[in-house]
């Protein structure tokens, strides 16, 4: 059983992940560790009742005095927020997760960079709306004397600078890679204590929308000096016909001054709750400040496998016993599975052969930015999920654990990606937390180490590589790793080292690669990069706007049938991951300004479905599908391109009761018919094996005359958290949807809820999106309504000039909140 110290947790750069502890400084009173410290971990989310105001970027008399070059002379008392006494009460109050981008207006620049990001005034450029302060007051009883405790940062958009109760704990450069700090020496036991970030957004890690500020979850944590080391369980199955063998490694940390005898006791409880393996390790004498690792074998018979349909999971229960007592109580849930990547039959599952039928996706949603509440993490899923996709790659960064928690729990393979391809000690630390976090996630197939770099062809691209890949391997053996790259095919580079080649698009080269390197499993990283507007059917550049049929895709792309059929054809190939299933703002193409955001996305950036969701759930889903397109209301005379996608047989296309005669359809293609306008019903009847299976109408509708409200569910918790993701629909007065409407909504809510955001997918619009009101484009926009901590009953009422409102009640259920500080 490996022991380690603290040297070796510096030397592998270790040391702010897992907290080596830090001396006191001359004059600070060194607590005593109690003799019997509070005997389990705590741990409290830091997300409510925050504080925030914009700083500056070049002026310190607007930013708090920061920059006057005296803020590190003396350690406490740095920043003038962090001061016990700071006023702050002209500062915004706010919850977490919080992007203060996404309220900011929208800027027509000419620098590639402010449009690439959404057109959003953040960069040197604009000081006055790149800085951001944040400040938070908590309190920490005396009773946690003797108790380790840690900040951790789930992610901060970026150069975040962390301040506790006066002192200078740490700076994270990252936007997206977990951090987290030991402050027991900083802490005021049985008092307030302040937490102060100033997020620096001057600089950009992608080039895309990335937000501003603390976008994701803080949480305060509570440890006995003798515990579980942060992430610091892994579970490897071997899976076997009627059983599972658990390989179970658990770092146990000492932090505190004197040898402690303990061991670990390991309880798998299957996904009913069942006790199914224990183990109990032999006691070890752990150094003072230094670790040990203990290796233990279970075994599972007849296991609840993981799979995409049933994504059954279990849960690892450590206890952490010193001297008789359990001191620490740690739970990791891991799945049961086998994977496996072959390079003449792609990847399987379970022994099964499964296709990766995969999107890529940034993590911006309409309403929110890059704050999403987690539940649109699951919302997002479950509508990919619905398409007939199965497999997920976080585009181009560490995702964040809730949408892990939501790959896990609904049954979606991931492709999980870090954001640097480097190994400095930076990029390898953001590596280390990506895996450490992930390993035992049962969704996780892939390692993800860089994305279309500059270094994919080059000895010195394969140099960091192999670093990055041995990393990976120490920490995680199980699983292959990839580089998406959309060049270095030569056979030198970073392709030699991956254990799975990644295309991104450059099909023609596909072939010729694999002829040259025939055991190396190939899969599409990247794809597609399809463009299309929901409820657009012609290209206008004026308005920014590109065609929903599938027509229409940049130099380096390929429309949704051709990449497809290519990849269809070669069973050797993985699968591919689609460029990308959700609009997101920034990268406007084809078309600049007024565009806003991108159009590459499978659905708009509210989640509503365009056109082309429909090619990938009839090729993808396994489940009949008809869509017919595009709306019928035209101007009468014209000629209409009608087309269907289908997974039938034959479809047979009728006007106003009138056939216009019945086309076969080719597999992973689609039909078409050029139509003379008349209005009344455009009618598509699909047949299989000869029999009638599905019809799809569309109808000329009449004006706009009322509004329709409908939530993806009708409860959600009263927890301060959970939202519900409401759909506006402009009706005409037979309750069809209006497919040109672009009426303003006025929304109100009654009751403990409130509007956190609203969108309307067109990519176009400069509306809003924190208001309480928004234009419906197409026919439909939304709202985000979520629940505060009170129970009952929230009334959401949509109005607009000329129409009849709605309301929608939903039932907000009593619920418990997570413990918080």
């Amino acid at each position: 059983m490996p022991n380690w110290t603290r040297r070796d947790l510096l030397k592998t750069g270790m040391a702010a992940s897992v907290g080596v502890p830090r001396l006191a400084e001359a004059g600070q009173d060194v607590p005593a560790v109690s003799a019997q410290p509070a005997p389990s971990r705590e741990r409290l989310l830091l997300d409510f009742g925050w504080r925030f105001q914009l700083g500056h970027a070049d002026d310190p008399e607007r930013d708090f005095g920061f920059g006057r070059g005296s803020e590190f002379s003396k350690s406490g008392g740095m920043l003038i927020p962090s001061r016990l006494n700071f006023d702050d009460s002209p500062w915004q109050a706010i919850d977490l997760p919080h992007d203060w981008a996404v309220a900011l207006p929208f800027e027509k620049s000419a620098n590639g960079s402010v449009t690439s990001h959404g057109s959003k005034p953040l960069g040197r450029s604009f000081p006055a709306t790149s800085i951001g302060w944040y400040r938070k007051l908590f309190d920490v009883p005396a009773s946690d004397l003797g108790r380790r405790i840690w900040l951790e940062f789930d992610g901060v958009y970026r150069d975040a600078m962390i301040v506790f109760n006066g002192h200078f704990i740490g700076r994270h450069m990252s936007g997206y890679a977990p951090f987290r700090y030991d402050v027991t020496d900083w802490v005021s036991y049985g008092a307030k204590n302040v937490i102060v970030v100033r997020v620096d957004a001057t600089q950009n890690d992608g080039w895309f929308y990335e937000g501003a500020g603390i976008y994701r979850h803080v949480w305060l944590l509570k440890t006995h000096p003798v515990h579980v080391a942060h992430g610091g369980t892994l579970v490897v199955s071997e899976v076997r016909p009627g059983s599972s063998t658990l390989a179970v490694t658990t770092e146990v940390e000492n932090h505190s001054d004197r040898s402690q005898a303990g061991r670990v006791v390991s309880t798998v409880l299957d996904p009913a709750g069942k006790v199914v393996a224990s183990a109990t390790a032999v006691p070890v004498a752990i150094a003072p400040w230094s670790g040990n690792e203990f290796k233990q074998q279970l075994s599972v018979d007849k296991p609840a496998l993981w799979s995409l349909e049933n994504p059954n999971l279990y849960r690892l229960l450590t206890k952490v016993e010193v001297a008789g007592a359990v001191v620490d109580q740690y739970e990791t849930t891991f799945g049961i599975r086998s994977i496996r990547f072959d390079a003449d039959q792609g990847f399987f599952l379970n022994g099964a052969s499964v296709r990766l039928l995969g999107t890529c996706n940034h993590q911006d949603h309409a309403g929110v930015g890059s704050a999403l509440p987690d539940r649109i993490q699951a919302f997002r899923i479950e509508k990919l999920k619905e398409m007939g996709s199965n497999a997920y790659r976080s585009s181009h960064n560490h995702p964040t654990a809730e949408l892990m928690d939501a790959c896990d729990r609904l049954g979606m393979l991931v492709m999980d990606e870090t954001r640097t391809m480097d190994s400095s000690p930076q990029a390898l630390e953001e590596l280390e937390a990506l895996v450490r976090r992930d390993r035992n996630r049962p969704s996780v197939v892939l390692w993800s180490l860089g994305n279309e770099e500059r270094e994919q062809g080059s000895e010195r691209g394969a140099r960091i590589v192999a670093t990055m890949k041995r990393l990976v391997r120490r920490l995680d053996p199980s699983r292959p790793v990839t580089v998406a790259q959309n060049g270095g095919y030569a056979g030198v580079g970073v392709s030699t080292v991956v254990d799975v080649m990644g295309f991104n698009y450059n099909e023609p080269q596909i072939d010729g690669y694999r002829q040259k390197h025939p055991k190396q499993p190939l899969v599409g990283s990247e794809t597609a990069s399809t463009v299309s507007t929901r409820g657009i059917y012609a290209n206008d550049k004026d308005k920014g706007y590109v065609s929903a049929y599938d027509l229409n895709a940049p130099r380096w792309g390929a429309t949704a049938e051709k990449w497809w059929k290519f990849y269809a054809e070669r069973p050797f190939l993985a699968g591919g991951f689609v460029w990308t299933g959700f609009d997101y703002r920034g990268e406007p193409t084809p078309y600049g300004w007024p565009c806003i955001n991108s159009h590459f996305g499978l659905m708009d950036v509210c989640g509503f479905p365009k056109d082309l969701y429909y090619y990938y759930q009839a090729w993808w889903s396994g489940k009949p599908v008809l869509r017919l397109f595009p709306h019928w209301n035209w101007t009468e005379g014209g000629e209409v391109d009608v087309w269907c996608h289908s997974n039938l047989d034959r479809v047979e296309l009728f006007l106003n009761g009138q056939s216009l005669g019945a086309k076969d359809v080719a597999r992973n293609t689609h039909v078409e018919w050029k139509v003379k306008y008349a209005p009344g019903v455009l009618e598509a009847v699909g047949y299989k094996d000869g029999k009638r299976a599905l019809a799809a109408k569309r109808e000329t509708t009449g004006s706009p005359a009322r509004i329709d409200l409908r939530a993806d569910r009708p409860r959600i918790s009263a927890d301060g958290e959970d939202v519900a993701m409401v759909e506006v629909s402009v009706v005409d007065e037979q309750g069809r949807v209006v497919p040109t409407a672009s009426n303003e909504i006025v929304f109100e809510v009654a009751g403990p809820g409130r509007i956190i955001g609203v969108g309307n997918g067109d990519p176009s619009s400069h509306e809003p999106d924190k208001a309480s009101r928004r234009s419906a484009f197409n026919g439909l926009c939304m709202a985000i309504v979520q629940a505060l901590k009170q129970d009952g009953e929230i009334r959401l009422t949509a109005k607009s000039t000329g129409l009849a409102p709605a309301t929608l009640v939903l039932q907000c259920e009593k619920a418990t909140p997570r413990p918080a500080a």
